[in-house]
């Protein structure tokens, strides 16, 4: 069984009754019940958010955490540096971790891939489209070709991040722009996945394709390893003999 914590800002669903109404249950609440009706007894799912005490990830929580889905917006400067470096930790010691749309900034992807990840956006509700450009990849399986998300805000290029270990999907809008939409990267022992789809604004985690893309997404990211950050030890020569 896979643990995983579903993380959520959730200052929109308090703030704006629009997406209150759209997400009554917040939009944390939305992806662990997509990744609930998809993966049933193979997941074991709890949520956590950016209001509860140590944002809802104290190091216990953390601990019992095999994979964490992150979505933030407007607070990322409010997420308290303690708490990214527990995460960052826990990921290069085996934890998985899925960064969703504006989770870009956040400063827990920028402080792994180490730039900016800056990017360029509209949000007029276009038609996205979202293709695989690695069938072969878990990630892809049961995944229809394009997805299409009928209204979204554009993310284009340039997408200021290292190169991909691995690129799952690319994205294009009826704007012309196209976008690298899902990029796989290995840091220390854990595996992330950014995966840009999902805007407040739009119901998208309520659509069937892009909870089948989260669900093999935790599944891909579920830790092979779990430890301590690993050291670099003094070794005398000869020490393996």
């Amino acid at each position: 069984m896979v643990r995983v914590t579903v993380w959520g800002e959730n200052v929109h669903e308090r703030n704006e009754p629009e997406v209150a109404e759209r997400y009554p249950d917040g939009m944390h609440g939305a992806i662990a019940a997509g990744l609930t009706e998809l993966l049933g007894d193979g997941v074991r799912t709890r949520t956590a958010t950016l209001d509860q005490p140590e944002h809802g990830l104290p190091q216990d929580v953390i601990d019992a955490t095999d994979v964490l889905t992150w979505w933030g917006h407007i607070a990322h400067d409010q997420v308290d540096d303690a708490v990214v470096r527990r995460v960052h930790d826990a990921v290069l010691g085996g934890m998985g971790l899925l960064v969703l749309h504006s989770g870009h900034y956040s400063k827990i992807l920028q402080r792994l891939v180490g730039t900016t990840c800056s990017l360029k956006w509209r949000n007029e509700g276009e038609r996205e489209l979202v293709w695989t450009v690695n069938p072969a990849h878990p990630i892809a399986q049961g995944v229809p070709h394009p997805i299409v998300i009928p209204a979204q805000e554009m993310y284009g290029e340039h997408f200021d991040i290292p190169e991909p270990d691995e690129l799952v999907f690319i994205s294009s809008f009826a704007g012309g722009e196209v976008f690298r939409s899902g990029c796989c990267f290995q840091r220390g022992a854990g595996r992330i996945f950014y995966f840009s789809p999902g805007d407040q604004d739009y119901p998208v985690y309520y659509q069937p394709e892009i909870r089948r893309v989260l669900a093999n997404a935790v599944q891909w990211a579920a830790p092979r390893t779990r430890g301590p950050v690993p050291e670099a030890p003094n070794a005398p020569r000869d020490w393996f003999l």
